[in-house]
């Protein structure tokens, strides 16, 4: 890269995690540990609710209407503008919905199968600086944390199929591990290799090691991870589809050959649980990526945008998925185990190599 390196510190707001802002606002800080917890507690609650109600709109209502503008169609248009309101119809059609158990289901997993798929992604974005002074907590094993918390998806994953008592929810259990675990190995080694960029497992560390600047000429581009090393981004993106099940790699619900996998014997609330973790987890992903190659919260504007353009990225990895789903074929299973283990997996290690022997040449 050639040009002068600027770096623009972050703003001592940003230091500060939610928590604390709660804690300061209301009060609650005079009242010990007790107010302390209820704080955290309260900016867990936010958090978490801000990403249901994305996927709220996303499952629902984006989808269909991405889907339908990619393959020119008609989506919801009859309930409230643009059919917004089909949020709410869905929601109560769904929940309302009798909840069928398999004769020979297996219950204890068969009942905690959905709230480990969905909680798993909830769990993640609990490290993830979103900027504004939106962060719950900043550990300096955070990259490590997120990536172990969402793979906790896949246990939920092989218990659903499991505990269905029905050979095509077994099958897409059994592919479901198959697939992460072909792909978890490079999305981990693909993202140690921003972490040899930014010397660090901290989450805010690696923000702010993107805050700098390269000015080629008349032009300064920011120093993302996504512009150093296209070639990790890539990696990323690819093995991160993967992991979420999106097309081309959505082999473990594929209808034409085993109904819908896993989910298959889920219904009612169960079914609205796994369909909210599914859309967590894509989102969960996107954060991850704005995070680690995308510079958080950075952006054009005062510091307080931050969390408006780190929800923007988020969206755009959202709509890249949704455009696959419409454009990209799915892949045959044997298919889809060679590309991981043969290409990616390759790929991720030779990444690392070069990676550590140019930030080691530098410095």
């Amino acid at each position: 890269m050639v040009g002068a390196i600027t770096r623009t510190p972050l703003q001592n707001d940003d230091t500060i995690l939610l928590p604390e802002r709660i804690g300061d606002l209301t009060g609650l800080d005079a009242y010990g540990t007790g107010g302390e917890l209820l704080a955290i507690f309260l900016a867990a609650f936010l958090i978490g609710n801000l990403m249901l109600a994305m996927t709220g709109v996303a499952g629902p209502w984006a989808k269909r209407k991405i889907t339908a503008a990619f393959t020119d169609r008609i989506a919801v248009n009859r309930l409230g503008p643009a059919g917004i309101l089909i949020i709410v119809a869905d929601s109560v059609r769904l929940l309302s919905k009798e909840l069928i158990i398999p004769e020979n289901a297996d219950r204890p997993a068969y009942d905690l199968a959905p709230i480990v798929i969905a909680s798993s992604a909830l769990l993640g974005f609990a490290v993830i600086p979103m900027g504004s002074g939106i962060h719950l907590a900043d550990p300096e094993v955070g990259l490590a944390y997120v990536f172990a918390v969402a793979g906790i998806a896949s246990i939920g994953l092989v218990m659903a199929g499991y505990a269905s008592s029905n050979k095509y929810s077994m099958l897409g259990g059994l592919r479901a591990v198959a697939q992460n675990v072909a792909y978890e190995i490079p999305l981990v080694v693909t993202g140690m290799s921003v972490v040899i960029f930014a010397g660090s497992l901290q989450m805010s560390t690696i923000v702010e090691a993107q805050a700098a600047t390269f000015d080629l000429g008349i032009v300064s581009i920011p120093a993302w991870y996504a512009l150093v090393n296209p070639f990790a981004f890539v990696l990323f993106l690819v093995a991160n589809f993967a992991e979420v099940g999106r097309n081309p790699f959505d082999t473990p619900e594929a209808p034409t050959e085993i109904v819908a996998g896993y989910q298959t014997e889920y219904s009612s609330v169960y079914f609205v649980l796994i369909y909210l973790g599914e859309f967590l987890h894509i989102f969960l992903g996107g954060a991850i990526i704005a995070t680690i190659f995308l510079g958080g919260p950075a952006g054009p504007g005062p510091a307080e945008l931050g969390i408006v353009w780190f929800l923007i990225k988020i969206w755009a990895v959202f709509l890249l998925t949704q455009w696959l789903r419409s454009a990209v074929p799915r892949v045959r299973i044997d298919q889809l185990i060679e590309i991981g283990w043969k290409g990616l997996l390759v790929l991720s290690f030779a990444n690392l190599v070069l990676t550590a022997v140019i930030v080691g040449l530098i410095a």
